[in-house]
């Protein structure tokens, strides 16, 4: 099977994910942390379909990620792969993990073992202290055979009195050890090993490469500075302050090897590297700077990062971004890319309860054809981030839009209609009344719709 995730971002890396279904699920959260990604998921039951679903993704895509070396192995024996190729190993935090819970769960001594080889087990095992293990793998002519396996578990599990505990890397296997009640740990790759293989595909692709060296943009601006001026005594300590938080901006810029431009007031311009700035920024999600003026001069930021394929077009989003920024409250960024997608929100002073990852242009679009300003959008989007809550009632709704109750009814008449909201409950009052209509964000659900 087959789907494609956001399909219509243009500057978008196309990486084909091919993996069980579990597995799949795991990868498409984390992906939410890489917005340059444009996932295309294709999910198998059984390792033999994997080589058809990766010939079908390569004219595709310019990364393929498989879920394990076996499911990698299958499609190698069968294919010349026409892009770089990664796979989800499984000799990282997920192996440790396995070789803990067999061992603390099940009481074992011994371990069958498969898909991995005996130098793969041999130093999580002395690292862990557990080298009174007898460990034994599978070398059998055919890896990919689920009877096969499963006749091997089964076999030294016997052999052992059943003291035995089956590592396997097919969740096929384990589900089939599950019924036939014999101990057994799915080795399944961990957040933590996807993240670093995700990085490691995404330096490998060719869009990458040339983005790296990208003209960045960006706008920063100190949240209600006159407020700010007003606690100091005299015009004195005022220019000084400026010096300090111009100081602090230079540092930030030179932690991007970029250049910093006041541009009069409190606004500053400063120019960066794309691939530069993804890295020091977590991959678009976290500004560390604003942490640092918080603290030590007790003031927030707004920053507005535009991409494009000029100066002048990562100027005009830079512009667009700042003003979305300071339109949701401030204390917070957004970046516009090439296709005026947004990336964002991205927290200023903590990381976000929610990452929204990518509105793309289309729901931009559709929100102001329904009466969503760009405003109103930012507001929503930075309150989502903020509080984990798409769930809202009018009143609350007209709160964070600085509006009326009446100005909420008829814009969620709108929304409504479009799709972008929808009613989920009713909210009862302790007196007497009518009860509250509850209305879910759809537009900003539905970011978040592959999260397992």
């Amino acid at each position: 099977m087959i789907s494609n995730w956001n399909n219509n971002v243009l500057d978008s890396i196309k990486i084909g994910v091919i993996g069980s279904e579990v597995v799949v699920k795991k990868i498409s959260k984390v992906l939410k942390g890489f917005p340059s990604f444009q996932p295309i998921y294709s999910e198998f039951t059984n390792e033999n379909e994997v080589p058809a679903l990766a010939q079908e993704l390569m004219d595709e895509v310019e990364v393929l990620l498989f879920s394990g070396p076996l499911p990698y192995q299958r499609a190698k024996d069968k294919l010349k792969f026409t892009v770089p190729v990664h796979y989800l190993p499984l000799t990282g935090t997920g192996l440790y993990r396995a070789l803990f819970r067999s061992h603390k769960r099940f009481a074992a001594s011994t371990l069958s073992v498969d898909t991995l080889k005996m130098q793969m087990i041999e130093p999580p095992l002395n690292e862990l202290g557990e080298v009174g293990f007898e460990t034994v793998v599978y070398n059998g002519k055919d890896p990919y055979s689920k009877e096969e396996l499963i006749r091997f578990h089964r076999k030294i599990y016997e052999e052992s009195d059943g003291k035995a505990c089956a590592l396997t890397g097919l969740k096929s296997v384990a589900d089939e050890l599950t019924a036939l009640k014999i101990p057994n740990e799915w080795v399944v790759p961990t957040e933590q090993d996807i993240i670093v293989t995700l990085e490691r595909a995404l330096l490998s692709t060719e869009t990458r490469r040339s983005k790296e060296s990208q003209i960045v943009l960006g706008l920063i601006v100190i949240d209600d500075s006159g407020k700010l001026y007003a606690t100091k005594a005299t015009e004195h300590e005022v220019q000084k302050l400026k010096l300090d938080v111009h100081r602090m901006l230079l540092g930030y810029v030179e932690s991007l090897d970029g250049h910093l431009t006041h541009l009069g007031g409190d606004e500053y311009l400063f120019i960066t590297t794309r691939g530069i700035f993804e890295r020091e920024t977590g991959g678009y999600k976290y500004i560390p700077l604003a942490h640092e003026a918080e603290k030590s001069f007790g003031f927030t930021l707004s920053m507005g990062v535009g991409f494009g394929q000029s100066a002048g077009e990562a100027g005009t989003h830079a512009r667009i971004a700042l003003r979305q920024a300071r339109e949701a409250g401030g204390n917070i960024s957004f970046i516009v890319r090439e296709d005026r997608s947004v990336i964002g929100p991205l927290e200023m002073s903590q990381p976000l309860e929610v990452n929204l990852s990518l509105i793309d242009s289309n729901l931009i679009k559709k929100a102001e054809n329904s009466g969503m300003t760009l405003a109103y959008l930012s507001k929503l989007a930075a309150q989502v981030a903020r509080k984990g809550q798409t769930d809202y009632t009018a009143k609350e709704l007209a709160a964070i839009l600085g509006v009326t109750i009446r100005s909420v009814h008829r814009f969620l008449l709108q929304w409504t209609d479009n799709g972008l909201v929808d009613i989920v409950g009713e909210q009862r009052n302790p007196s007497k009344g009518r009860p509250k209509q509850i209305y879910r964000l759809l537009f900003i659900d539905n970011q978040q719709e592959n999260e397992p």
